[in-house]
C-alpha cells in the first residue's frame, strides 16, 4: 500500500469526492484508511463497565485505499507514486513533477 499514516490525500470516489484530508490510520491488510474528519458514522452505544461512554457517539469509519489519491504540493493535484533512491534511502516521488513525497 502506497499511502501511509500522516499523508495528505484527495478522495477521488464516493460520498466525499473532492475532499482533502490527513490519514489518521492505515490498515494495509484490509487495504483501508481512516481519514481525519471524513466518513463519520453515528454509533449508539451502551456503557460496558466504566470503559465506554453511553449514548450516541461519532465514529470514524474506514475508506478503501482505491478511493483516495496521494496529494502532491508540487503541482497541487493527485499524485501517482513512484520510488527513487536518494542518498541510499528509498523515497516516494510524484511521477508528474518528480517532487519527493
Amino acid at each position: 500500500m502506497k499511502i501511509r499514516k500522516g499523508d495528505e490525500v484527495l478522495v477521488i470516489a464516493g460520498k466525499f469526492r473532492g475532499e482533502r484530508a490527513m490519514v489518521e490510520e492505515a490498515r494495509p491488510r484490509s487495504e483501508q484508511v481512516i481519514l481525519d474528519g471524513l466518513n463519520i458514522a453515528k454509533r449508539h452505544t451502551k456503557q460496558t463497565g466504566s470503559m465506554l461512554q453511553a449514548g450516541i457517539i461519532d465514529k470514524l469509519m474506514p475508506i478503501h485505499v482505491s478511493n483516495v489519491a496521494l496529494w502532491c504540493d508540487g503541482h497541487k493535484g493527485p499524485a501517482k507514486v513512484g520510488h527513487r533512491e536518494v542518498d541510499g534511502v528509498k523515497v516516494r516521488v510524484c511521477r508528474s513533477c518528480g517532487e519527493v513525497l
